[in-house]
């Protein structure tokens, strides 16, 4: 079998996070706009690869202001690094499925390997017979390891912005025509 690409369907997909806020809740963003691909060998799944693209400008909170603040030098620096990028250096398989893609991530010039655990939801078609395949992979990062350092610590102790960063992809795919 052959090397197939898959183009990631960001209008059936998503790429979102959440992050401690006030050391009790949590804050959940997505991004907006993004892109990615995935290159599947059906013979070998450790010959795949992954890339996708986030515009750090379509970050989304719900809250106009923290989506300002995010993108402003105190966190993403938007205009000096206006994309988040992940590319994978190795992907692993268990029972013949996807389990583990491990990449560099690439948020405000630095980057970082991490790992991302994948669940490989399955295959199908739509209605018009267009093959599409579904994943969720998740993953945590420290986002002082990135340069995303500002915090505020709180008057009755701890800080108003976690160190940890979860990372939810959930992504439906097209077979590249």
């Amino acid at each position: 079998m052959a090397t197939t690409r898959w183009n990631i369907d960001t209008s059936h997909s998503t790429a979102r996070f959440t992050v401690r806020h006030l050391v009790i809740a949590k804050v959940h963003g997505t991004f907006g706009s993004w892109s990615g691909a995935f290159e599947l060998d059906g013979d070998n799944l450790a010959r795949s690869s992954v890339t996708a693209e986030f515009d750090i400008a379509s970050i989304d909170t719900k809250e106009e202001k923290r989506d300002a603040h995010l993108r402003s030098a105190d966190f993403f620096d938007a205009e000096n690094h206006p994309k988040m990028t992940f590319v994978s250096k190795q992907v692993l398989a268990e029972g013949g499925k996807v389990s583990q893609v491990i990449g560099d991530l690439t948020i405000r010039g630095t980057t970082k390997q991490v790992t991302l655990d994948v669940e490989d939801l399955g295959r199908a078609k739509d209605p018009w017979g267009n093959e599409k395949l579904a994943f969720e992979a998740k993953t945590r990062i420290n986002r002082h390891d990135f340069g995303l350092k500002w915090n505020v610590a709180l008057e009755a102790g701890g800080v108003l912005v976690g160190d940890n960063v979860d990372i939810i992809l959930e992504i439906q795919a097209a077979k590249a025509g």
